[in-house]
Formats: structure tokens, C-alpha cells, sequence
């Protein structure tokens, strides 16, 4: 392809997308310093003009899509605690410190409507609950997994009701967590963190203060998109935190994304991060997002919402009710670092699930510079603790077999079909097609012996890699001719017409325990279940 010599190095896409990009980001710049300027009376005049414009362009037959009573508080609720008061549930706030000095927000719903005054995992004398602990997406907090229509389709209230004691974290940077001991945020220094300090350290560090707090021995681990991410590169480089969460479920798993739909956008994302850093700076990234909320008129943000992710991914948004749209997207945005957006742009650029990369200038050299530096990739085949994945078929972020080339063979997939990327925080079906595959996982790993859980999958991998499965106990033999387990003697996909007629996984009972040591599992693809819905 040839290049365009006035920007060097650049092919001539990435010099189109750069010019673009440069234009947007003025023009949003310049609306952004006048907005900041103006009177709050003004703001809300523009406002109330682009209600009355919306209101005569709109056909009437359209008109659902206006705001309503139901999606209207929640959309208007001020952080995650009004968001659970809006359906009677107390929660709690918690500060856990990073070794590195970030502050991080905890959220925690621990009682059942009713229960406020029982002590809940406080020692002895108190309720025992599992534990469960969700994490958020990318540009997200805590907020997103609270901010539905329906009690019924919301998921930690769900599992607050079958008795557990839920926690939420936030990463560094966002809403809840824009604090440091050493760095404030008006700094590059407090905005100098990518998903390998996620890794390292928030997602370890506060799922140590949640079991201190709980005097619980594991938690299971429930994370979306980004929050999948996270949880992939925190096991696989922290082997005694496999100890610690006795599954994991990756709802819309994140890993290694082909990439966006667009060309010319595509062609940005996988440009030099110089050009990235040139572009947005080194703080945080797309700070002006809470100003359109301001002087636009709700449906007419949720409709420029869509349009952005139909224009990025070619998702549709039809599986998430119009309602739910204006009462979850005032909820989407939240800080994140230009650092973290490089870091996945990276990963998308080598579709490889790695560390980042401070050697930027490597992706610029002459010839063949892959022969000579190589990016340090997450090991995520070293993963021990149980894994499920559950993915939609519609959606273009997750390409599920390269996934699970990179994962452990104790890996269980399960698709939704024509689900896309935000349906499993908001579908109007998603306690339906989604929950069920939740709470069966649940069923079966959590509170187990985590370190006979452990023991087994580790032998199971090696005695998969070894090609037999010999050496197996008798109730080993008896679970998988009974079709409770997915070993075979290679890999294996299961079809089944509903997910609702599919058996839950079982591991057998097991032996004796005995101290489990990390060591590094098959490097085999791992087993795929494939579940229509």
C-alpha cells in the first residue's frame, strides 16, 4: 500500500483517519471551551431547543422513545447507591488503597430488602454468604451493572436475592476512583496506568480487602467486557489469586478484538500510538462526553449513542428496549486513561492479548521488527481457576476461537445467539437467555473446595496434553459416562437446540486435597459448548 509522503511513515488510511480525527477533536474542543464559558441558562435554553426540535421532527409513531417515568429516575439518580435506593436495596461504600497509592470506590449489596440490620459476613455470631464480585467494562463503573428498568432483569439484585453477598469494583480513574495519594488528577503522572496496572494491581488488591472484609476464603468472579479482560490478565500472572476466585464468568469476554467495523476508524485504532497520544493527549480520554448529556435532550443522546456504536461495531442496539436505553446511557461514560485506549489499540493492532508496549518506536522500524523484540503476553493458558464464557453471536468484538486457543482446556463457552456486546447489561431478555448460564455456574463452583477444584483441572489438563485419561478414579470414569463432564481425549463442541435443555457442568467428587502448585496448563484449544437460544 503506498505511503503518503507528507506524514512519513503513515500509510494513506491512517493519514485520512489522523486528519479526521484532528477535526473532531477541535471541533469538540471548541464546543466544549464555549460550553464552559456559557451561563447555566443558556446551557438549558439549547437544551429545551433540541427537545422542541425532536419532538416536531419526530413521527409520532416514534414517540415511545420519549422519556418515561420508569426510565426517567434512573437516568437522573446520582451515583450507585441512589441508583439500588430506587429499589430498596442498601449499599455500602468502600476505599481500598493500591499498593501503587490509587484510591478505588467498592460498592457492596449485601442484604436483601428487609435485612439492613443483620450482620453479613462479619465473623462470628454473623450471616454467612458467598461472595460474588462484579467489574465493569471499558469507560464504565459500577453504575452499569444498577441501572436497569426491571428489578427482575438486574443481576445483582437477583443474586442478593438467592443470598450472596455482592461486590462491585471500580477501575483507577473512573467516577469512584479518581484519586491518588501522590497524584492528582489534573496531572500526566495520576493518567499513567493501562490495563497492566488493572492487572497487577486494582483487581488483586481489592479482591484481597473484600475477603479480609468478608472473612471468606474465595469469591466468584463475574466481569463484562473490559472487566473480562482484566480478570484474564490478573490470573494469569498472579497464580495465588487462582486460589481465590473459584470461577470465573466472563459475560461478552474480552480479549484479542479483531478490531472496529469501519474502515477509516479501524485504520486510526491500529495507527502508532504516537499518533494516538498526539491526538488525545496523555490524561484522560473523551472528558467532553458528560457535556453532550448536558445540552442534549435525552433521546436525541440516546439516538447519537447508537449511531456511534452502529458507525464503530455495526451493532444494532435492537435487543435493548428504547426505555432501558434512556435510563442506562446516561450511566455509560466514565474517566478512563489515553494509556488504557492505546494499550487495546495495541492489542488489536498485533491481535495479540499482551502487556503494553513502552517500546512504541518498534512498530515503526525497518524490516522485520517482530524477529527481534517481542511484547510480553499475558500467559493466559496458566489460568486455573474454572472458566465460563458466555458470548453473543452478534457480537463483533469477540472472535471466540482465537480466544479459546489462548485459554486453559477447562474452558466452557456458551453463545447467545444474535446477542451483541451491551445486551448482556441491558437486553430486555437477558434474565431469560443470560441469568440462567450465571447461576448454574454459581451452582456449581462456588463455595466448593477451591482446592480440590483446582487439583482436578490441573490434572485433567495434564492428562488432556498427555492425550489420556488414564489414571482417573473410578467417580472421575463415573461423571463423564454420565455426561456430567466435559473430558474427553481431545477436543470436543456440543450442540443443543435450547440452553434451557442443556445439563449443568459437574466436576466429580474428589479426593483427598493436596497442596496445588502452579505450573503452566495445556496449550490445547480449550472445549466449546455452543448453546442456541
Amino acid at each position: 500500500m503506498a505511503r503518503v509522503p507528507f506524514f512519513g511513515r503513515l500509510f494513506w488510511s491512517e493519514s485520512l483517519a489522523l486528519v479526521v480525527s484532528f477535526a473532531l477533536v477541535i471541533l469538540e474542543t471548541l464546543i466544549t471551551a464555549i460550553t464552559l464559558l456559557l451561563p447555566q441558562t443558556f446551557i438549558q435554553f439549547c437544551y429545551n431547543r433540541s427537545k422542541e426540535l425532536f419532538h416536531y421532527f419526530s413521527p409520532r409513531k416514534n414517540h415511545q422513545t420519549r422519556p418515561k417515568k420508569r426510565s426517567t429516575p434512573i437516568a437522573e439518580a446520582y451515583d450507585f447507591t441512589d441508583l439500588c435506593e430506587l429499589y430498596g436495596y442498601y449499599a455500602e461504600e468502600h476505599v481500598v488503597q493500591t499498593r501503587d497509592g490509587y484510591l478505588l470506590g467498592l460498592h457492596r449489596l449485601g442484604w436483601r430488602q428487609g435485612e439492613e440490620g443483620i450482620r453479613v459476613n462479619a465473623g462470628e455470631n454473623s450471616v454467612q454468604k458467598k461472595v460474588a464480585y462484579l467489574h465493569h467494562g471499558l469507560l464504565m463503573n459500577s453504575e452499569v451493572w444498577v441501572c436497569i428498568t426491571e428489578r427482575e432483569r438486574c443481576l445483582p439484585f437477583m443474586l442478593v436475592e438467592k443470598g450472596y453477598d455482592v461486590w462491585f469494583g471500580n477501575n483507577r480513574g473512573n467516577k469512584y476512583s479518581k484519586k491518588n495519594m501522590k497524584h492528582p488528577p489534573s496531572t500526566s503522572e495520576f493518567w499513567d496506568f493501562s490495563m497492566d496496572e488493572f492487572a497487577f494491581y486494582d483487581i488483586p488488591n481489592s479482591i484481597d480487602y473484600i475477603l479480609e472484609m468478608t472473612s471468606q476464603k474465595s469469591l466468584s468472579y463475574i466481569g463484562f467486557s473490559q472487566g473480562t479482560a482484566q480478570a484474564f490478565a490478573t490470573l494469569s500472572i498472579n497464580p495465588t489469586l487462582n486460589y481465590k476466585i473459584d470461577v470465573f464468568i466472563a459475560l461478552a469476554p474480552a480479549m484479542a478484538p479483531p478490531g472496529v467495523s469501519n474502515a477509516i476508524v479501524d485504520a486510526f485504532v491500529k495507527a502508532s500510538p504516537q499518533v494516538i497520544f498526539l491526538v488525545f493527549g496523555r490524561t484522560s480520554i473523551l472528558g467532553s462526553a458528560t457535556m453532550w448529556q448536558q445540552i442534549l435532550y435525552p433521546p436525541i443522546f440516546t439516538r447519537l449513542i447508537d449511531s456511534s456504536l452502529t458507525f464503530l461495531f455495526n451493532w444494532t442496539g435492537r435487543n435493548i428496549s428504547p426505555h432501558q436505553k434512556l435510563a442506562a446511557y446516561p450511566h455509560l461514560y466514565s474517566y478512563t486513561s489515553t494509556k488504557s485506549i492505546v494499550h487495546w489499540f495495541q492489542i488489536m493492532r498485533r491481535r495479540s492479548f499482551q502487556m503494553y508496549d513502552d517500546d512504541v518506536q518498534a512498530s515503526l522500524s525497518i524490516g522485520a521488527p517482530d524477529r527481534y523484540y517481542k511484547v510480553t503476553k499475558f500467559p493466559t493458558r496458566n489460568i486455573k481457576t474454572p472458566i465460563v464464557l458466555v458470548y453473543g453471536g452478534s457480537d463483533s468484538l469477540v472472535d471466540i476461537k482465537a480466544m479459546l486457543k489462548e485459554l486453559p482446556r477447562h474452558t466452557v463457552a456458551k453463545e447467545i445467539q444474535h446477542f451483541e456486546h451491551l445486551d448482556f447489561l441491558w437486553a430486555h431478555e437477558v434474565d431469560k437467555l443470560v441469568f440462567p448460564h450465571v447461576f448454574s455456574a454459581l451452582e456449581e463452583y462456588a463455595g466448593r473446595d477451591h482446592q480440590k477444584t483446582l487439583k482436578y483441572l490441573q490434572g485433567r489438563d495434564a492428562r488432556w496434553s498427555n492425550g489420556s485419561i488414564s489414571g482417573m478414579s473410578e467417580d472421575d470414569l463415573s461423571s463423564i459416562s454420565n455426561g456430567n463432564d466435559s473430558e474427553t481425549t481431545g477436543p470436543r463442541r456440543e450442540r443443543t437446540p435450547k440452553a434451557k435443555n442443556r445439563r449443568p457442568l459437574s466436576l466429580p467428587r474428589l479426593g483427598t486435597s493436596k497442596q496445588w502448585l502452579p505450573s503452566a496448563s495445556s496449550p490445547a484449544t480449550a472445549a466449546l459448548s455452543v448453546n442456541g437460544q
